[in-house]
């Protein structure tokens, strides 16, 4: 069996577009003609520019090559061009193709991933997801009202989460850390009280800042919500600094989470050695694939650190985070997008039961796309799947964080 054929389907989901403006899908076929899918997590450049550098690290390291050779693979890519050190986006392309190559390899042996994995050491996979709007909820406003989430936070309790994201805390700017506005603390502040008041201990809050802070900064904060006892403290600061990162994890005493950013198990070490982060949250299209991630958990066991693998994309790599966590014993929860969209994808073949997700006992990764689907929604923008914004910290009228993917102004 050898890796022949590629194909690259970049998708937009519809507005309001959670996961994301768009999502690059790969679809491998054997010599032998069983197919496989995955999806790369890696936009620093444009799908055009991406998906040349998906179709050159195939034809250079793989095609041609048997899909069981990851290791081999990996160590090509890893290795392209003397580097030997984490390429965001050769790695990123190398992650799709390589989710992909595991689902191949499943449908061979007609078995679910997990079983290739060393078997499902978790029936069930806690499951959490980011606070969104509720249908009647007014979009604009509700990402600065902290009476809104607690209502869309009692919602997703009432469906059986326990555990909810929300980020309040400020913009999601391109600059470095900044230090939080009085406001920005005090609006997060009145969101995480809202919340708790709104669901008690039913479930935990899960605070994100996707790394916006000062090491000071990140620490007032930090001190101001930790009454309401967070479970986790997402990217306090930018995520390149860990040395500042376990400043911060000492100061607060608060759990740090980190790790959307990160790539390959080159840049997770240093986390676990520096004690800057005792959640890891890996994104499987972008930090290396499936095995990769794998070898960051057995890491991470060793610190006593957990996982909890991130997802903000669409349901081909939340079905490889799935198969990825059923086979872990360091796993935290996942995270879970519910749309519309992201069902059809997949024709509904994974779901979120009352806050939990059961790994699936089909071959492969266990989902069937919808081909056509994925086709008749093309991406035709020019935004970037996640595009931050280049003004800074407003002092006076306040911050917003509209979502990773807000509609770009016209």
């Amino acid at each position: 069996m050898k890796l022949q054929d590629l194909d690259i389907i970049v998708t937009a989901p519809p507005a309001p577009g959670w996961g994301g403006r768009y999502w690059i899908l790969v679809k491998l076929t054997t010599d032998d003609g069983i197919t496989g899918w995955g999806e790369c997590y890696a936009a620093s450049v444009g799908p055009v520019a991406m998906r040349a550098v998906i179709e050159d690290v195939f034809a250079r390291h793989m095609q041609g090559e048997n899909p069981e050779n990851i290791e081999l693979m990996f160590r090509r890519a890893y290795s392209a061009g003397f580097t030997q050190r984490p390429d965001l986006t050769v790695i990123g392309a190398f992650s799709g193709l390589e989710i992909a190559c595991w689902d191949i390899l499943g449908k061979a042996r007609e078995r679910p991933v997990w079983a290739l994995l060393g078997g499902r050491m978790n029936d069930r996979l806690r499951a959490y997801t980011y606070l969104y709007p509720l249908p009647h909820h007014e979009m604009d406003a509700f990402w600065t009202s902290h009476e809104m989430a607690a209502e869309s936070a009692a919602e997703a309790v009432g469906r059986g989460y326990t555990a909810v994201k929300v980020d309040p805390a400020g913009p999601y700017t391109m600059r470095g850390g900044h230090m939080p506005a009085m406001s920005d603390i005090g609006a997060s502040v009145r969101f995480c009280a809202a919340i708790r008041d709104a669901i008690g201990e039913r479930a935990d809050i899960l605070f994100g800042t996707h790394g916006q802070f000062t090491t000071a900064g990140a620490i007032r904060l930090g001190r101001a919500i930790a009454p309401y006892d967070p479970l986790w403290y997402e990217e306090p600061i930018p995520p390149d600094n860990v040395a500042q990162m376990a400043e911060v994890a000492r100061a607060t005493a608060l759990p740090v989470a980190t790790g959307e950013r990160l790539c390959t198990k080159a840049e997770f070490a240093p986390v676990l050695r520096a004690g800057a982060a005792s959640i890891l949250q890996p994104a499987l299209g972008r930090a290396g694939g499936i095995w990769e991630v794998k070898k960051i958990a057995a890491m991470a066991e060793a610190y006593n650190a957990q996982l909890a693998p991130h997802l903000y994309a669409g349901p081909v790599e939340w079905a490889a985070n799935i198969h990825l966590a059923a086979s872990i014993p360091n796993l935290l929860m996942i995270e879970t997008i519910e749309t519309p969209f992201h069902d059809a994808l997949i024709k509904g073949s994974l779901q979120v039961e009352n806050g939990f997700v059961t790994p699936p006992d089909t071959p492969g990764l266990g989902i069937e796309v919808d081909e056509a689907l994925a086709r008749a929604h093309p991406y035709d923008g020019s935004g970037l799947h996640l595009q931050m914004q280049e003004e800074p910290c407003d002092y006076v009228n306040g911050n917003a964080f509209q979502g990773g993917a807000p509609p770009q102004k016209t």
